[in-house]
């Protein structure tokens, strides 16, 4: 292989591939043609600090474009669930909101798009460069509402009761008008992913996480306030049961209806009602049926075809949206 030689492109789905095999009968998926930028030789003697673009896609399976260097002073891309669950939160202009796992900032600058710059937005992440990453997407944006710090969330709550003018966490309990945990979790909503390397203690090791972060949001959420709990993955545990934990153990909380309303409702299993499950919101393209979809029609299409459309081509994704109606 030379430099400008033509290139099919493969995922190799079992990751059984050898370094240098020159021949692989495996597990793999054809992701497209391409045209070569550096040689077979370049690529092996660079390895493993090589980087770059290695084949540049003329013939791409999936014909999604290159949002790169776009206008970044302008747009930030979200998947469609991601800007959904900003504008589910409401964020108003002059309210003090957080965004307790916030990295790398997309819903961040969009909360504070969405309130025109005007208040104050607090994000935490525990890893330092993500938090970097947070600060410079601010600063692109130009957005001056941002305040961004490596910090660990399950540890935002400050338990001492002496004020901290500084506005740097932890935080004085009912602290923050709305907020928003987009927590970690197992990610199996995320698309395209040709092949899941996940064990079962990882899985299961989410839900106790997101349970000691959900905690922390509510005592610093101020009595009235607003918080979306959120994923982007499509277990039972890390969504609905995590929702039916929360209003069992927290009183104060009422589960709210959302809009937009653009997913389906929640899913069967974790004992919530079937009013409750109707007030969730749950993207997964698996449980769409797959029929003929006339892209040109869409201008005069019915609401419903465009939420169906909506849920079959995005990522995985689920929002739950709470109000907190007295101190606790």
């Amino acid at each position: 292989m030379k430099a400008g030689d033509v290139i099919s492109v493969y995922s190799d789905i079992k990751g059984k591939c050898k370094k240098g095999a020159k021949e692989f009968d495996g597990t793999k998926v054809f992701l497209g043609n391409g045209i070569s930028e550096l040689s077979r030789k370049e690529i092996f003697s660079g390895l493993p600090e090589l980087k770059g673009i290695g084949i540049r896609m003329t013939e791409p399976i999936y014909l999604s474009p290159s949002f790169d260097n776009v206008l970044p002073n302008y747009l930030f891309l979200q998947n469609l669930p991601s800007a959904v669950v900003t504008h589910v939160l409401d964020p108003q202009p002059g309210e003090k909101i957080l965004d307790l796992c916030a990295a790398p900032g997309g819903k961040t600058t969009h909360i504070a798009a969405l309130m025109h710059d005007q208040g104050e937005v607090i994000a935490l992440d525990k890893i330092s460069n993500k938090v970097e990453k947070i600060k410079q997407n601010a600063l692109l944006l130009g957005l001056n509402s941002i305040k961004a710090f490596c910090f660990d969330g399950t540890k935002a709550l400050k338990l001492d009761m002496v004020k901290d003018a500084e506005g740097k966490p932890p935080f004085l309990r009912e602290s923050f008008d709305r907020i928003l945990l987009d927590a970690p979790c197992s990610g199996m909503g995320q698309r395209p992913n040709m092949a899941c390397s996940w064990t079962l203690k990882e899985v299961t090791s989410y839900q106790p996480l997101q349970r000691k972060l959900f905690t922390v949001a509510v005592e610093l959420l101020k009595p009235g306030g607003v918080l979306v709990y959120s994923t982007c993955t499509i277990t039972l545990a890390e969504n609905e049961e995590q929702v039916a934990w929360a209003l069992a153990t927290f009183p104060c909380l009422q589960l709210q209806p959302q809009e937009p309303q653009i997913g389906g409702e929640g899913m069967m299993g974790a004992g919530l009602s079937s009013e409750q499950l109707k007030q969730l919101q749950r993207f997964d393209p698996s449980v769409v049926p797959v029929r003929d979809t006339d892209i040109a029609s869409l201008g005069d299409a019915r609401i419903e075809d465009m939420i169906w459309l909506a849920n079959k081509d995005c990522i995985g994704f689920f929002i739950a949206k709470f109000i907190k109606r007295k101190s606790t």
